[in-house]
């Protein structure tokens, strides 16, 4: 059986689906507390799974990805602004967050007419 992607909806529907109270009337309750504890726990569950090499995308807000950062030896290097040599610490490999957004938000961003 090949492993299911993460779906935030599918994540967030599901546990709102738990919170959520039926009303004798048949109106469905859901207290704001609960409703943001849920989209909490989503984004928190996305996070998880993006750190553990999978690609996450979050509707119109982007997709999180894990980046492998490689190691740096140490060296000298110079200050640009006094062009004083000095030393540059060794850097160990490591893994961090990298957030791209959707195009459309890109092109928000980029018209001046909203600035």
């Amino acid at each position: 059986m090949a492993k299911k992607r993460f779906s935030f909806i599918d994540e967030l529907n599901e546990r709102i689906l738990r919170t959520i109270q039926i009303t004798r009337r048949g109106e469905a309750k859901l207290k704001r507390g609960d409703l943001r504890k849920a989209l909490d726990e989503a984004f928190e569950v996305g996070v998880r799974k993006a750190a553990g090499g999978e690609r996450v995308r979050f509707p119109i807000i982007g997709t999180l990805a894990r980046k492998d950062v490689k190691a740096r030896k140490a060296g000298k290097g110079r200050n640009p602004f006094t062009g004083e040599e000095i030393m540059v610490k060794a850097r160990p490999a490591s893994k961090k967050p990298r957030w791209s957004f959707p195009k459309s938000t890109k092109e928000i961003f980029a018209n001046k007419r909203y600035w």
